[in-house]
């Protein structure tokens, strides 16, 4: 791919679906319910799609049994920096919480899997896919449970909400999961992918990009969040600096293939995720310091980090 062709992708299916979605919700041309909708699209159709078709072709290797842990310790690493930043930053616990949630949470799967895409092509986007499943075990198994507890610290004798193994691992939420195995077994059994579905690969990931990005703008609320941004600020190093750093180093040590590496680096520096507003709304968290979380780690990361990364990566070795 061109590296000109690359960097309108940068524009076109990053900041653009971010902006359209902050002008509809500005100019009322996209109601909540149908904003709504668009997510489940993207999680149920697209996203589902895109699982079976980037592991059906993806080159299986010893050296992918490696991702679901890195996909967990790419949440420890920030979570536990914030951890620690946030002991004497919030009394209050619904922010506290919501602090917590935006370190551990990141844009791996949708931020990540395009940035990855956009320079490494089809297999990076699959590696992000593999990641990204272990980080859903992260939201499920921790940060919601997080959540619920900041929630009931908040407020004394609040009714408490019974969270079920079915209502985690056995919603529609989960479809793109079975996608995933899906392709797996079809890769495994050895059944060669058509190519008409290598050709439609391309536009899917556009507009799965287009889909999960415009809610996220139309979930910016600028006037709540500007008290939040200097508090969240040190999300900024914690994310974008220092979860990089050591995510690389460590992935140099067991990973040879150099694509999968720069993968690796390019999913260790992206922002702060949409789950992070979801897991706050769900839980009556403060969404103004997830919000301002989100926004600001986000703008740092398309402005700043992802242009050095890009034009590290595509003159070094680590692409070809």
């Amino acid at each position: 791919m061109d590296i000109k062709l690359k960097l309108v992708y940068v524009f076109m299916d990053l900041l653009l679906p971010l902006m359209l979605g902050y002008f509809f919700r500005r100019r009322q041309y996209l109601s909540e319910k149908n904003c709504d909708k668009l997510i489940v699209v993207n999680i149920l159709v697209i996203s589902t799609a895109l699982s079976i078709l980037s592991f059906w072709a993806l080159p299986l290797k010893w050296e992918l049994i490696w991702l679901p842990f890195f996909g967990i310790l790419l949440s420890i690493i920030p979570g536990t920096a914030a951890y620690f930043a946030s002991k004497h930053k919030y009394t209050n616990c619904l922010e506290k919480g919501s602090y917590l949630a935006s370190a551990i949470l990141s844009n791996s799967g949708t931020l990540g899997g395009l940035c990855a895409y956009i320079i490494f092509g089809e297999a990076a986007f699959a590696y992000t896919q593999i990641v990204g499943l272990a980080q859903n075990l992260v939201l499920f198994l921790f940060c919601f449970p997080m959540a619920q507890y900041y929630r009931q610290q908040s407020c004394s004798g609040i009714e408490k909400q019974k969270i079920t193994f079915a209502s985690m691992f056995l919603n529609r939420n989960q479809l793109p999961v079975v996608g995933l195995i899906i392709g797996i077994i079809l890769c495994v059994s050895g059944v060669p992918r058509p190519a008409f579905f290598g050709a439609v690969f391309d536009p899917l990931v556009h507009i799965a990009a287009w889909t999960a990005l415009i809610p996220a703008g139309y979930s910016i609320n600028f006037s709540g969040m500007k008290e939040y941004y200097s508090s969240t600020f040190d999300l900024v190093p914690i994310k974008l600096v220092i979860t990089p750093i050591i995510g690389y180093l460590l992935a140099r040590e067991v990973f040879n293939d150099q694509a999968l590496l720069g993968t690796i680096l390019i999913l260790a520096s992206v922002p702060t995720g949409i789950n992070a507003i979801v897991t706050a709304r769900l839980y009556g968290l403060n969404l103004h310091v997830s919000g301002a979380a989100f926004v600001l780690t986000t703008a740092v990361f398309l402005v700043l980090v992802y242009p050095i990364l890009f034009f590290w990566i595509t003159t070094s070795s680590l692409v070809h």
